[in-house]
């Protein structure tokens, strides 16, 4: 397996497309918004017609209000992987949610963790009264390493922790770091793109710049006019969150560019952290050149060591 990682706006999405094109390759999604239906301008999705021409897996899959696990990701990942094998094409894994990769190929999946609605309340109603940063401070509390992974606002996820925590009397890391291992049977590599923080914050504004002023307003304001609103998880999220605010009035336009400049690039902050511990990985500075063929070169040497085995 080869899947090319990197913080959001480093460049991924266009370089995979000239790579994928090159070594005859399908490309797999791991991107945890793009999996929504009709979320298209905020997740920064591959147009249509580009993926007519290069087949890409894990995109519009399920609808906003519909729940859509890790676990369900592995699971259809894999099957994906498995069809693009028999057509004889190579699985190129690009994205930007390291959760997604670190349950794919390296930690435990453990869907059968205890829930309880009661518990679950507890907390939401704390978070109501008292503000999400004292839910997440508590989470940081019992659990540094998911407190540094999950947003101090991303109150569904921080919940959950803290059920799990309560319920169980362990770490939600823990937990997952210690449970039984799925092996896929896949090798991966993992190659790098990297820019300096500078540039990316400043890739980060003209992106968002664009998006406000290419219909993402628009796409958020139909969403919720088919009720698709602050209900549902991907609703929560980058961007999304801020329009939505504006939408019912409580902030303007430029507040909520602002605002979502702000929370993306804490968000590219934490992907910088999160994949350096990333391994096996080579990483390659993006600010002197796109290095297409070093690493076209570096995936070939990888799919060779693999030709050798077999």
């Amino acid at each position: 397996m080869v899947a090319l990682i990197g913080a959001t706006a480093v460049g991924k999405t266009a370089l995979s497309l000239s790579i994928a094109e090159k070594l005859n390759a399908e490309i797999i999604s791991v991107d945890s918004r793009q999996v929504y239906r009709y979320m298209d301008v905020g997740t920064d999705k591959v147009s249509l017609s580009l993926r007519c021409e290069i087949p890409h897996h894990m995109i519009d899959i399920v609808d906003p209000d519909e729940k859509f696990t890790v676990s369900d990701f592995a699971e259809r990942t894999v099957k994906a992987v498995s069809r693009i094998f028999a057509r004889k094409k190579i699985p190129l894994f690009v994205g930007g949610t390291p959760f997604y990769y670190n349950a794919l190929f390296h930690a435990s999946l453990n869907s059968e963790l205890p829930s309880d609605d009661n518990v679950r309340e507890k907390y939401r109603t704390l978070a109501n009264s008292q503000g999400a940063e004292l839910l997440h401070m508590r989470l940081a509390e019992v659990d540094p390493e998911t407190a540094e992974r999950l947003h101090k606002n991303d109150v569904t996820r921080v919940t959950r922790a803290l059920e799990i925590w309560d319920l169980t009397g362990k770490a939600p890391s823990q937990i997952f770091n210690e449970g039984e291992k799925r092996d896929y049977g896949f090798d991966i590599l993992y190659i790098g793109l990297a820019r300096s923080r500078e540039e990316l914050f400043s890739r980060i504004e003209i992106r968002l710049e664009q998006e406000f002023s290419s219909g993402f307003p628009e796409e958020v304001s139909w969403l919720l006019k088919n009720g698709f609103d602050e209900r549902f998880n991907p609703l929560k999220g980058l961007g999304y969150r801020e329009l939505i605010e504006c939408h019912r009035g409580k902030i303007n336009l430029h507040e909520a560019l602002e605002a979502s400049i702000s929370r993306t690039k804490a968000f590219c902050r934490r992907q910088q952290t999160w994949f350096k511990k990333f391994e096996p990985a080579i990483w390659f500075d993006m600010a002197t050149s796109n290095h297409e063929q070093e690493i076209i070169n570096a995936i070939q040497n990888h799919l060779n060591k693999e030709d050798v085995h077999e």
